[in-house]
This record gives C-alpha cells, sequence and structure tokens, in this order.
C-alpha cells in the first residue's frame, strides 16, 4: 500500500474506480481469422458500464489477464473447472456480445449475465447520505460481478497483503507470466500476449526463489502454498453464501478478513462484504461519511450500518465519488526482497 491517502489510484481506489474501456478503432490484439468457440449476446437488465463491472477483476494496468482495447472491449483470461478460458465482452447496440475461445470457452459464456451483474440487485440499495446518493446517480452502470472462481481472486489477493500496490501488481504480472499458459484465441499472441494463471499444482511447484524473485515473501508464498493444496475445496465455497464462504477461506492460515472479503466481492458478487483491515479505506469512509480522516475499522462499521446488507457497495460508491482526504504522511517504502 503505497501511504495513506495516496492521491493516485490504489488498490482501494481500484476497486470502486473504474477502468476506461475506450472507443474507436483497434484493440492491440490481433485479428484472429477462425471464429471463436462460442459467441453469445445477452441483454442487460439496465444500464450497463463494463469498466465498473469487471474492473474489480483487473489487478493492475499491466495486468497479463485483464486487457481493456481501443474497439471498446473487455478481454479477459480465467482458469475454469472445465480449463483455460478466454472471454471478450463488448457493447453491441443494446447488447452485450461475449465471445470465448479454449477449453472454458462454453464454462465462460454460460457465466456471462453472472459476470456482467445479472445476479446482482441494484434496486435493493437505498442510499443514506447525499453524497452517496450523487455517486449512485452518476455511475448508473454499476452493477456487482459473480465470477464464480475462488482461487483467481484468492492469489493475488494474497499477493497484496501488507505491501505496496506496485509490489503486489508486480508479482501478480511476474508470477503468471512466468508460469502461467498464453491465453487461448488470439490474445494469447502478437507483442503484448495475455495469459492464463498458472493451475494450483503449477503454483505449488513454484521454486523458492521463483517467489523471492518476484518480490514476495515466504509468509505470503506459504500461504498461497497451503491454500492450493487446499484448492478443490475452496472452489466448493462458490456455492455457499458469501459469511460461509469467507469462514471456510478463513480456515487457510494466512486468510484473514481483509482477504476473504475481498475475494467473496468478486467469486459471489456480496454487496455487504465490506473489506475491513484496509490501509485506506476507514479513513476515506470516514472521511465521506463524517470528516473524520482518522477513522479505524470500529467507526467505519458503525458509519456503514444504515447499509446493512450493502456496505460493500456503499463503500464503493464513496471510492466513486472521489471525496477522499489530502496525504499528510509520506508513501509507504518499497522494498524489493528480489533484490536481496
Amino acid at each position: 500500500m503505497s501511504g495513506r491517502f495516496a492521491p493516485r489510484p490504489t488498490r482501494t481506489s481500484v476497486r470502486g474506480g473504474q477502468v476506461g474501456v475506450p472507443g474507436g478503432a483497434g484493440g492491440g490484439i490481433p485479428r484472429q481469422a477462425a471464429a471463436p468457440a462460442r459467441a453469445r449476446r445477452w441483454v442487460p437488465p439496465g444500464p450497463l458500464d463494463l469498466g465498473l463491472v469487471l474492473g474489480p477483476l483487473r489487478r493492475g494496468p499491466a495486468d497479463p489477464t485483464f486487457r481493456a482495447t481501443a474497439d471498446g472491449s473487455v478481454w479477459r483470461t480465467a482458469r475454469t473447472p472445465a480449463g483455460p478460458g478466454t472471454l471478450r465482452v463488448r457493447p453491441y447496440g443494446g447488447e452485450v456480445l461475449g465471445e470465448a475461445w479454449g477449453p472454458g470457452a462454453e464454462w465462460l459464456l454460460d457465466r456471462l449475465p453472472e459476470w456482467l451483474g445479472a445476479a446482482d440487485d441494484p434496486e435493493a440499495f437505498v442510499p443514506r447520505h447525499r453524497l452517496v446518493a450523487l455517486a449512485r446517480h452518476r455511475r448508473p452502470g454499476l452493477r456487482l460481478t459473480r465470477t464464480g472462481l475462488v482461487l483467481e481472486s484468492l492469489i493475488p489477493s494474497v499477493l497484496e497483503q501488507k505491501v505496496t500496490t506496485d509490489e503486489a501488481y508486480r508479482a501478480w504480472r511476474l508470477l503468471v507470466r512466468g508460469f502461467g499458459e498464453p491465453a487461448p484465441g488470439p490474445a494469447g499472441v502478437g507483442e503484448r500476449p495475455m495469459w492464463v494463471m498458472p493451475a494450483p499444482r503449477t503454483w505449488a511447484l513454484i521454486p523458492s526463489w521463483e517467489w523471492h524473485q518476484a518480490g514476495v515473501d515466504d509468509k505470503r508464498a506459504s500461504t498461497i502454498l497451503r491454500a492450493v493444496r487446499v484448492a478443490a475445496r475452496l472452489e466448493q465455497a462458490v456455492d455457499m453464501p458469501a459469511a460461509e464462504a469467507q469462514a471456510r477461506l478463513r480456515v487457510v492460515p494466512g486468510i484473514g478478513p481483509w482477504t476473504s472479503a475481498e475475494v467473496v466481492q468478486r467469486s459471489h458478487g456480496a454487496p455487504d462484504a465490506v473489506t475491513v483491515g484496509d490501509l485506506h479505506l476507514p479513513g476515506i469512509v470516514g472521511w465521506a461519511l463524517a470528516g473524520d480522516r482518522h477513522a479505524d475499522d470500529a467507526l467505519m462499521l458503525r458509519l456503514l450500518e444504515p447499509y446493512a446488507g450493502q456496505r460493500h457497495r456503499a463503500a464503493r460508491l464513496i471510492l466513486l465519488s472521489g471525496h477522499a482526504p489530502a496525504r499528510r504522511v509520506p508513501k509507504m517504502p518499497r522494498v524489493d526482497i528480489g533484490l536481496l
């Protein structure tokens, strides 16, 4: 984490913020002569902003598993129960067109509506503060994604524990590129190919020095190794309510409330899974709702009590409002253990 109230994007602001999906021709991913394995059109039930909905899945601007291209498309790779797959999503008139490649193509397209927030109910949210109401009015296309995949959110969340944003994103990038596999379809070729994250067994076989060179300390690496050994049990948590899924995740040593909340926000689309233990979020929420930049988790939860059942959505709207206190302390120094 990069200081207490960083003006530039951090993990906290990226969770609440929006990934820009530029318009225009081109996109940086080569065209493929062969048609995609499958395609599907879907009509959203209301306004839909692809950058807002899928943005939380991106782990930094150079994430090898995520890309927004100049033709308005969002590309995402995933390791599904059916195998690796690449999903491309783009607006198509009043519809959304999904195209997919690889063994996981059918699985991805079957779950395309949930990825785009079909299981979410934005109308259940009732703003209790003017700032929150205004943020909601300005972001009508906000929906919470539900990927149905646990490990792909768990591993990068563990990498983000107690380090700067840049360190976490760099580690994810190096490990996925070093031990993952090229993305199926056109996204896996060209000057900037995309990658699918490694399989659980591959994570377990990464040598200790590779973790070190990626800047991952023994504590975080050990947590990931413990998690991938019970990957099947953790993936079963997608069929549980979010609170029970968090409890199952926290059985693994090294996974606490912060990490489990970060996971179910994405895997389950959990609207009430507010992140506690974050360096930035309590101060931002405290400043926005009570003018208290020194708020802790306890105060943040009290301030969010009127949004019970929707606290994560409320926190995200507060982040989207951009109403955050100015920085008063130096940035947290970056320590690259790979150079030690």
